[in-house]
């Protein structure tokens, strides 16, 4: 199974459409998005794709309890923590744990996680934390418009961090 694995579109929701049809095309079914902003999700789902997500952590939706902030969850055999921030924040609710340690007790195949807009795949604890980057058409950060798909059925599992340009490979894990 392939997961796409967007974060970061902050409103630019015609990137996303354009992201979903793309998905549809090359036959990626499930995707991720990882906040800001929760509704950003919402042409994925229109595209018929099967969506996970979580709020950023200046969306209101973050302050929402009825909304997790920190899902664990297995999807196509592999076992994921989806976060927005990587570390506890300030806008963390009291019972929001910090996801290192969520990653430490629960030992999951990949961490996903956003809102830093640049692209990332390192190893923490033998654990891949992976961030797709961002869908905004420019970023004070520098870092272009990115997105992320996980092969789960190869093994080890496959991540590729791809430009929302072009599809090129900006990122790949070992």
């Amino acid at each position: 199974m392939k997961i796409a694995v967007i974060s970061d579109s902050h409103g630019y929701m015609d990137n996303v459409a354009r992201l979903a049809d793309r998905l549809v095309k090359a036959g990626i079914s499930r995707a991720v998005h990882l906040g800001d902003d929760y509704d950003d999700a919402e042409p994925l789902l229109q595209a018929g794709l099967k969506v996970l997500r979580v709020p950023g952590v200046f969306s209101p939706y973050y302050k929402d309890p009825a909304i997790p902030n920190r899902i664990l969850t297995e999807l196509g055999g592999i076992k994921l923590l989806l976060t927005h921030a990587e570390a506890p924040h300030q806008n963390d609710l009291p019972d929001d744990e910090d996801p290192a340690v969520i990653a430490a007790r629960e030992k999951p195949d990949l961490v996903l996680f956003g809102h830093s807009h640049l692209p990332v795949i390192e190893k923490r604890g033998g654990v891949p934390w992976v961030n797709p980057g961002h869908l905004k058409p420019e970023d004070q950060k520098g870092a272009p418009p990115t997105y992320a798909v996980i092969d789960t059925s190869a093994r080890p599992i496959k991540i590729k961090i791809l430009s929302f340009e072009d599809d090129r490979g900006v990122l790949e894990s070992e």
